[in-house]
């Protein structure tokens, strides 16, 4: 009786341990199952571009930053309908029609970003001959002095990239802009005061880079929903940094973070707001180009 007493704690340790093992973590980590639901509407399938459209016709747009910009929402199923006058690059720099997520250099992490939102929403008001190519260089917690000194990343070498991915996309189309979210970093009081100035020289940089000295860059600011206060009160005093650049260039505007919500960590916006950036984003670069149909 003792033993087979025994025998079933054992058993019972066991299975505990599997359910342990595919429950969702802690610490922000996702375990197997969590992970396996997290992606449960990711595409099953790519699909690669059967044509692409005309050099010049096909309008190219970078997107730089950290995490708000790689992307942490929850892709949901509208969000991984194709159009086949949204593109994108897979990690072999494969041209393909756009599903979110768009981002891969972070897998474990990657979720739905801003790309599709900005993409559909800009598609509205551009000559329906034009098509968008979403091109995915943002990097979750890099640093804007890591972007400026291209500091490996999570693998990635910052500057070195976005300048590759330039070099790629210029021979099938036009690059029109860059979309850059990135500052929560940075936002420590040492080094907001310099931000400003760090965030011109990289534009600087970026635009150099795509041989355009007034290309037009969109930034998004930094959420309004983090806490406790004083955090909060660097993340606006960053914003402030941002909007001075943006106010002193024409060609640069910003789309504000008024209303958007988190998704319970108090740092990475929700899916409907990453939705929503997006097509802030877009009605800011619109603002700037004065693009018609």
């Amino acid at each position: 009786m003792i033993k087979k007493y025994k025998n079933s704690i054992l058993l019972l340790c066991f299975l505990m341990g599997l359910t342990s093992a595919t429950e969702p973590g802690v610490n922000g980590k996702r375990t197997e199952k969590a992970d396996q639901g997290w992606r449960i509407n990711f595409p099953k399938q790519v699909e690669y571009c059967e044509q692409m459209p005309s050099s010049d016709s096909l309008f190219i747009f970078f997107m730089a930053g950290q995490s708000n910009m790689a992307g942490r929402g929850f892709v949901e199923p509208q969000d991984t309908i194709p159009n086949k006058r949204i593109l994108t690059i897979d990690a072999s720099m494969n041209w393909v029609y756009a599903k979110e997520p768009l981002h891969f250099y972070e897998p474990k992490m990657t979720g739905l970003d801003c790309g599709m939102a900005f993409g559909q929403s800009l598609l509205d008001s551009l000559p329906e001959g034009v098509s968008i190519a979403m091109i995915p260089c943002a990097v979750g917690g890099s640093s804007i002095n890591k972007w400026l000194s291209n500091q490996n990343h999570r693998g990635v070498a910052l500057l070195s990239n976005f300048k590759s991915k330039v070099a790629f996309a210029k021979n099938y189309g036009t690059i029109k802009g860059i979309l850059w979210h990135q500052g929560e970093s940075n936002a420590k009081a040492e080094r907001i005061p310099m931000y400003a100035q760090q965030l011109d020289s990289l534009i600087a940089i970026f635009r150099e880079t795509v041989g355009n000295d007034e290309l037009p860059v969109v930034i998004g600011e930094l959420g309004r929903y983090t806490e406790p206060e004083d955090k909060q009160a660097r993340w606006d005093a960053l914003n402030l940094q941002i909007n001075s650049v943006a106010d002193r260039d024409a060609n640069i505007s910003v789309a504000n973070s008024e209303g958007l919500t988190h998704k319970g960590d108090g740092t990475h916006m929700d899916s409907e707001s990453q939705r929503e950036l997006g097509r802030r984003l877009a009605k800011q670069y619109l603002e700037v180009t004065k693009v018609t149909k």
